[in-house]
């Protein structure tokens, strides 16, 4: 542990598994207190062996419990937005249910939490915002991705839209981009694509392999911390060269 977020209270989405569950630990491990939330129970509860301070179930899709806890969580200097979801198909298989389960996991839960937690970071005098986008749809097309490019899209000009609004009040607002990342929901995709998923994967990434949820974690430490404190509203991409 380095304290690099030493002081600071986190709250993070999505944090059972995944890209939500290694930024919730990074950043405990960097000294924060952390409120972790996801709609998992079970899996939550382990992070609170591994110095999460506190956990508690949310559906991010509900607005009125994104106030409620909101409210519950007070002081809080970091918001970690990781929900997320990988519709796969073009728009000749995206369905207008797709396409609206799809924006309000994806975006609008994004939208909910910015909107509940800024006025507190205002009134303290300064936040960090860090969202998970994709280098999907916020950098470059990518086949069958229809729906969650266009949410991904949505995201970094949500986050650049925040950045710009309150650039003079303190609160900060980055996305993180990533390529393909080994995660829980990656492999039960890849697995779906057949024998050689993994592989197919992998073969798009030019480092030939894939990324880990720590290096994303990595980047989300540093955009929390005040190091990133010159850095706002940038998509920040991590996709081992898949952009280039």
């Amino acid at each position: 542990m380095s304290d690099r977020l030493k002081g600071k209270r986190a709250f993070v989405t999505a944090a059972a598994v995944g890209i939500g569950r290694a930024c919730a630990l990074a950043f405990a491990r960097e000294g924060a207190t952390v409120f972790a939330t996801d709609i998992d129970e079970g899996k939550l509860a382990l992070l609170k062996q591994e110095g999460v301070a506190e956990v508690a179930k949310l559906d991010v899709r509900d607005t009125a419990a994104v106030e409620a806890i909101a409210k519950r969580a007070g002081k809080t200097d970091i918001l970690l937005n990781a929900a997320g979801f990988v519709h796969h198909g073009t728009a000749l298989e995206c369905s207008d249910d797709d396409w609206d389960f799809s924006f309000d996991l994806n975006v609008k839960s994004m939208h909910r939490t910015t909107r509940a937690f800024l006025p507190g970071m205002l009134a303290q005098g300064g936040g960090a915002i860090v969202n998970i986008a994709s280098a999907a749809g916020a950098v470059k097309a990518a086949p069958n991705r229809y729906v969650y490019s266009a949410t991904k899209a949505a995201v970094a000009a949500l986050t650049r839209s925040v950045a710009a609004d309150f650039i003079t009040k303190g609160i900060r607002c980055n996305c993180i981009c990533p390529g393909t990342i080994e995660t829980p929901s990656m492999l039960e995709r890849a697995a779906a694509a057949g024998p050689q998923g993994r592989e197919m994967f992998v073969a798009r990434q030019p480092m030939g392999r894939l990324g880990t949820a720590e290096e994303i974690a990595a980047l989300a430490v540093y955009l929390a911390s005040d190091e990133s404190s010159f850095t706002t509203g940038v998509a920040h991409v991590i996709d081992g060269g898949w952009t280039l």
